[in-house]
C-alpha cells in the first residue's frame, strides 16, 4: 500500500504528482491490463494469489472476524463475505477450499490473499505468490445487503495526501469518500470513488479513471 483554489492551482498539480508517485497511484502513463473477472458458480477466475500471515494475525478482518492465518480463509476484492471457493495451484494441481472473510489484495494483478494455512495446503508458502484458478463452491446461504462497489486509486498513510487527491477528484467524480484501514504499519486512508450496484459499472468506472487521470492503480473493491 502504500498535497488545493485560486493562486494554487499549478501547485496543487505538482504536489499531486508526488503523491501519486510515492502512494504506488503513479503519473506515468502505462496502459492498463484488463480487469480480472469475478467468477460466478460454474465459472472459473485465474490468476496470482499471495497470502498473508503474522503481521495481520489477530487482527480483525474485513467481516468483523478475528483473522486467523491458521484457518481456511481468504481476502477477495469483490466476492461476498462467506463464499467458499476452491483454490488450485495451477504450477502443481493441490488445491484447497476457503471462505471469504477479508478484503484484498490491494495489489494490481492479484486475485486472492490466502491465509498461512491455505497457502500452505497448495505448497506456495515458500514462493510467497503462485497461478491459480478460483471456483465457486458455495455462494452464502443469504446476501443481507445488494451488492455496493467502488474503485481504489490510493492508499496513504498521511491522511492529508488522501485529502488532497479526495479535493481533486471530487471536480469530476460523485462520492469520492476516505476509508480508513488498519494496518501492521499503521492507519491508512484508502481513497474510494463512486458508488455502483454492478461490477460492470464499477469496472466501467476504474477504466474512466485510468484514462482521465492517467493512473495506473484502479483496484474494484466491494464496499459491503
Amino acid at each position: 500500500m502504500s498535497r488545493t483554489g485560486e493562486g494554487r492551482s499549478s501547485l496543487t498539480l505538482a504536489l499531486l504528482g508526488v503523491v501519486l508517485l510515492v502512494s504506488a497511484v503513479g503519473c506515468r502513463r502505462k496502459v492498463p491490463a484488463p480487469p480480472p473477472i469475478v467468477p460466478v458458480e460454474g465459472e472459473e477466475q485465474i490468476g496470482l494469489a499471495s497470502w498473508y500471515g503474522v503481521p495481520f494475525h489477530g487482527r480483525r478482518a474485513a467481516n468483523g472476524e478475528i483473522y486467523d492465518m491458521d484457518a481456511p480463509t481468504a481476502a477477495h476484492r469483490t466476492l461476498p463475505f462467506d463464499t467458499w471457493v476452491r483454490v488450485t495451484n495451477l504450477e502443481n494441481n493441490r488445491f484447497t477450499t476457503v471462505r471469504i472473510t477479508d478484503r484484498g489484495p490491494f495489489i494490481r494483478g492479484r486475485i486472492i490473499d490466502l491465509s498461512r494455512a491455505a497457502a500452505k495446503a497448495i505448497d506456495m508458502i515458500g514462493s510467497g505468490t503462485a497461478l491459480v484458478r478460483l471456483e465457486i463452491v458455495e455462494d452464502p446461504v443469504a446476501a443481507s445487503d445488494p451488492a455496493l462497489y467502488a474503485v481504489q486509486v490510493g492508499s496513504f498513510l498521511v491522511p492529508e495526501n488522501a485529502r488532497d487527491l479526495q479535493k481533486l477528484l471530487e471536480r469530476k467524480f460523485q462520492h469520492v469518500a476516505i476509508q480508513t484501514y488498519e494496518a501492521p504499519d499503521g492507519f491508512y486512508y484508502r481513497v474510494l470513488v463512486g458508488r455502483s450496484v454492478t461490477l460492470d459499472d464499477a469496472e466501467a468506472l476504474a477504466e474512466r479513471l485510468l484514462r482521465q487521470l492517467d493512473i495506473v492503480n484502479a483496484l474494484v473493491v466491494r464496499l459491503n
